[in-house]
């Protein structure tokens, strides 16, 4: 397995600290050199990355270690450096821990794994050197493939990491699958598991009993033609797949009495240099949770304290490129959003999907929600909205077994949409209880509850009658 080694240091790592555990690997095997979001990265004479040290991120969100590593971390701020080891080279994982040891030793602070710190001592190897600029500008991946580029990791949660968004964004241009390889014990962040895109990229955990599975369908996998594909039975039919399921996947799912309750909206803004974005998302995490977000930032750990004029700077910057950021709440109210800004023909697009983690003594305020669309319906040109109530982790991380879908317990047609649809489409619906108003009559945008209980699969049944009503199909 890959090893990823972190310290977490009061005071930023200066550029001699960094050299310092950089000569692990001997003063003789080191040499200067520069690539894009690393600070260097040790290869062999081969030219095959060992380790790669990214540039110390200054972390300004309280809960971020915890999150993400299980970790008990300085008070904020504090510097997240990380040294990526690579797979099967045990003087990479060597290096890493052995550099973790000296920047924590110098700078004040401590290694995550614990263990991964290795001794001070200088690490014997042979052959290496520093990466030329070309080849540490590339992410790190372990496995390449004319099919899929398969990243290795070993530790708590996969977490939207800078180089991780390097490699997807990579495997992307080359029109690659990305697949993650990870032991059972590890779990996805809602971000990663929002960006990870369909066939052939997938979650792969590799289990001692059931050998390796689909993290997030269960389905069995095997290695076959440069990636891992689902096996497929003597007897399967194109009409009759019989896919195995790996035993791991569906042991012991209990309801345990944790929940979700989850929100995806889209807000489409009129272009103007005087718009502020975010204000959306910060009204629906207020009158959900009764405070704002407490950071948000680019990558993984969400880095900044929460500033709508920082994002909004953010995201003008790199127009008309869209601009994704990951925004999160506190360790006493987890919440986790991804967003994702765009300029279109029609404006500006947020597109958003938020949850928030309620544990077995907790219950989710759904009372808060009909407030929550309204204020996006009258306040910050709403589109459509969707709410469900999910039987899953507080902390809202995707483990590698059987989690049931989320259940509709609202949806919600903008004000613009409502105005458009022909005659009384939008108010006269198959559902049994008709739409409530929200904003002025004139113009109101229309709040379509789901009756029966949240946790009855049959409000997908409804949600599908009202989606095929809407689109003007006929109703079931």
């Amino acid at each position: 397995m890959t090893k990823d080694v972190i310290t977490l240091t009061s005071r930023m790592p200066d550029p001699l600290s960094v050299l310092a555990g950089l000569l692990s690997g001997g003063p003789d095997k080191l040499v200067g050199a520069e690539g894009e979001g690393a600070v260097v990265r040790l290869c062999d004479e081969q030219g095959r990355p060992l380790v790669t040290v990214e540039a110390p991120l200054l972390v300004q969100v309280r809960g971020e270690a915890q999150r993400l590593l299980g970790a008990t971390e300085p008070e904020v701020p504090y510097w997240w450096t990380e040294a990526r080891a690579t797979t099967g080279v045990k003087e990479g994982e060597d290096l890493a821990g052995t550099f973790a040891a000296r920047l924590a030793t110098l700078v004040g602070g401590t290694a995550w794994p614990p263990q991964a710190a290795k001794s001070l001592a200088v690490v014997k190897t042979e052959g290496v050197g520093v990466a030329p600029v070309p080849a540490a500008a590339q992410p790190a991946v372990d496995v390449l493939t004319d099919k899929v580029a398969v990243v290795i990791q070993d530790r708590p949660v996969v977490a939207m990491t800078a180089w991780l968004a390097d490699a997807f964004r990579a495997a992307a241009n080359g029109r690659l699958g990305l697949q993650i390889v990870t032991p059972p014990g590890t779990r996805l962040s809602p971000a990663v598991r929002a960006n990870l895109p369909g066939w052939p990229s997938r979650w792969v955990v590799q289990d001692e009993k059931d050998g390796y599975y689909d993290g997030l369908s269960g389905a069995v996998l095997e290695w076959n033609s440069g990636m891992f594909a689902t096996v497929v039975p003597p007897d399967a039919t194109p009409d009759d797949p019989r896919t195995p399921v790996a035993a791991s996947f569906s042991r012991d799912v209990a309801d345990t009495g944790e929940r979700q309750l989850a929100v995806s909206y889209r807000a489409v803004h009129p272009a103007d240099d005087r718009l502020v974005l975010g204000g959306a998302l910060e009204a629906v995490w207020r009158e959900i949770t009764g405070e704002p977000p407490a950071g948000w930032g680019t990558e993984e750990p969400a880095n900044l304290p929460w500033s709508l004029r920082q994002l909004t700077d953010v995201a003008h910057e790199r127009a008309p490129e869209p601009t994704w950021l990951v925004v999160v709440g506190t360790p006493e109210r987890p919440g986790v959003a991804t967003v994702r800004i765009s300029r279109t023909k029609g404006g500006v697009e947020e597109d958003v999907t938020l949850a928030f983690g309620y544990g077995p003594g907790e219950e989710a305020p759904t009372d808060a929600v009909p407030r929550a669309a309204e204020v996006l319906a009258t306040r910050h040109d709403l589109q459509s909205m969707l709410v469900q109530v999910r039987k899953a982790r507080r902390d809202l991380s995707v483990p590698p077994r059987f989690e049931g879908p989320g259940v509709p317990y609202a949806f919600v047609l903008g004000a613009e949409e409502v105005r458009a649809m022909p005659g009384d489409r939008a108010r006269r619906t198959p559902l049994a209880e008709p739409p409530r108003e929200l904003g002025p009559r004139t113009r109101p945008a229309l709040y379509y509850p789901f009756p029966g209980d949240p946790s009855d699969m049959s409000g997908w049944q409804h949600f599908e009658q009202l989606m095929r009503h809407l689109k003007g199909g006929q109703a079931t």
